[in-house]
Parts: C-alpha cells; sequence; structure tokens
C-alpha cells in the first residue's frame, strides 16, 4: 500500500503526554482511532481509501506503540483519550474533525461527541455499541452480553499484563508476514500494563450514574454480526441516544474487525457516506423538507 508512504509521524502534547500519530493528506480531518490490542496501522485499508480527499491522523492510543506510557491507572480514563484526540486536532490545527473509532477507540469517540461536540464533524463507529445502550443490554435480565463481557473482568485484575505477548498478539492481528512483522514491532514497544489500565479504570458497559449527552452529529455504525464480544443486540435503543442521523451498516461474516474482515466494503461505505452533505437539525425537522423522516 504505497500510499501509506506519504504518512509523515507527528505527536501532540497533551498537558505532558505526547500522543504519536500518522499523518497525511489535505482536506477536511479524520482522525482514526484504535482499540486493543492494535495501533494506528489498524487503518491502513481506510487510510489508502481515504487519503486522496481527506486530510488524515491516525492515532497511537496512549501506551500503545510509539505513544506516551504514563504510569497510574486513573491516567487511562475515557476523558483523558477524549482530550489527547482533541490535542491532534489543534496540532493539525483545524477547527474540527470527523472521528473514527474502533473498540476502545469507538468508546473514545462516542465520548469524543458527548463531551466535546463543538470539535466533532461527524462519528463513524466500529463495532461498539453506545455505552448507554450496552449498560441497558447488560443489564436486561437473562442477557448474555455480560457474559460475552467475561474476559474483561480478568483483564482489570492485578498482573494480567504478564499473560500478554508481542508475538500472539500480532499473529492473532496480523494477515500475512509483513502485516505480522508490524504488529510484533508495535506490541514490542507498546506498554501492556498500560492496555490493561484502560479495562481497570473504564470497565465495559457499567451503568452511568448520569444520563450522557444526546449525539447531536451525523453517525455512520458499523456493526459485524459474527463479534463474540459486542453482540448485536447491545446496539438496540441506539436511537435514544442519537439526535442527528444514524446509519448502521450490520455485516455478516464481519467479527470485532470488520474493517479488516471486510476492508473495501467497509472504506468505500465511509468514502460515500463522507461525500453526502450533511443535512441541518432544522432542516431535519421542518415538515415539508426533503430531510424531514431521515433515519440516516
Amino acid at each position: 500500500m504505497t500510499d501509506l508512504l506519504e504518512l509523515t509521524d507527528r505527536y501532540a502534547d497533551n498537558d505532558g503526554v505526547k500522543i504519536h500519530y500518522m499523518a497525511g493528506g489535505s482536506g477536511p480531518l479524520i482522525v482514526f482511532v484504535h482499540g486493543f490490542p492494535d495501533f494506528w496501522y489498524t487503518w491502513r485499508n481506510q487510510i489508502e481509501g481515504l487519503l486522496a480527499t481527506h486530510s488524515i491522523a491516525a492515532i497511537d492510543l496512549r501506551g500503545f506503540n510509539l505513544s506516551d506510557a504514563p504510569k497510574g491507572t486513573e491516567n487511562y480514563a475515557i476523558q483523558h483519550i477524549v482530550n489527547d484526540v482533541a490535542a491532534v486536532i489543534d496540532n493539525e490545527q483545524h477547527d474540527s474533525a470527523v472521528i473514527v473509532g474502533h473498540d476502545w477507540g469507538g468508546a473514545t469517540a462516542w465520548a469524543f461527541a458527548q463531551t466535546r461536540p463543538e470539535l466533532t464533524e461527524r462519528l463513524i463507529i466500529v463495532n461498539v455499541p453506545h455505552p448507554a445502550a450496552m449498560a441497558a443490554e447488560m443489564e436486561r435480565p437473562g442477557n448474555v452480553q455480560r457474559a460475552a463481557f467475561a474476559y474483561a473482568g480478568d483483564y482489570r485484575k492485578q498482573g494480567s499484563e504478564n499473560t500478554l505477548d508481542p508475538t500472539v498478539l500480532a499473529n492473532f492481528l496480523g494477515r500475512d508476514d509483513a502485516s505480522r512483522d508490524r504488529y510484533v514491532e508495535a506490541f514490542e514497544r507498546s506498554d501492556f500494563e498500560a492496555m490493561m489500565n484502560y479495562y481497570r479504570q473504564n470497565p465495559p458497559g457499567e451503568a452511568r450514574t448520569a444520563q450522557p449527552a444526546v449525539i447531536d452529529v451525523p453517525v455512520l455504525q458499523f456493526h459485524g454480526l459474527d463479534d463474540p464480544v459486542l453482540l448485536a443486540d447491545s446496539l438496540n435503543s441506539t436511537w435514544k441516544h442519537v439526535a442527528h442521523t444514524w446509519t448502521l451498516i450490520t455485516i455478516p461474516n464481519a467479527g470485532h474487525w470488520p474493517h479488516h474482515d471486510q476492508p473495501d466494503f467497509v472504506t468505500q461505505t465511509m468514502s460515500n457516506w463522507l461525500a453526502q452533505p450533511v443535512p441541518t437539525l432544522e432542516a431535519m425537522h421542518q415538515p415539508n423538507s426533503a430531510a424531514a423522516g431521515c433515519c440516516g
């Protein structure tokens, strides 16, 4: 993928924590935020497809690859990660960005739109239900989503980082020798304790004491239906938390990483959706408007 050669290494500073990201292109800014276990390279196919029309900033989460890994579980609260993304947008000298997130990056993207709406143009979410919808699903009697999350409890245990191995993780994610080598290199530079701190500080699916802000930007959400961890039923009631358009794309024969499993489809869908003009909320609420009743 020769277009990746056009990217350059850059660093943004968030209160003394340096966040590494790869940047390139021109036009509206897209910030890509990966999950666990991963690094910026997970978005290689989408970067290649969108670099001609957009500015790209694909970050390494704190603790991963070339970003700083501050000590202390408290440094991995989602709001710190939100501020890392904001620092990247500021470093790129843009007023706002499209935020794309998968896994912990998806949780960050939801939180970013809720707490930094002035910096959010649109959201693209990959296999992460809205946190309030997830909490409601996990609390439903007889629900299987909580059992699917049992592994997260193991990750929160002290010393869980000692069970992780760079080569094993790379073999899990790499699709060929070249990508496996890149993953090994990145994971050898990463801090496994920091990775586990995301789970310790932000228990997935826990009910929140305060109702989160409603998302008032367009949302494109992908969900691989074969995801064994984040089940499709957790998408229920998402519409209660999105005031703008919500486009849901479910993908059969794709698991937790649909941007790997169906890369061309995901990239082309992103490109098509981003090319559409954004209807204003005022236009959507006009009875005679062409956008009235729009559902995404």
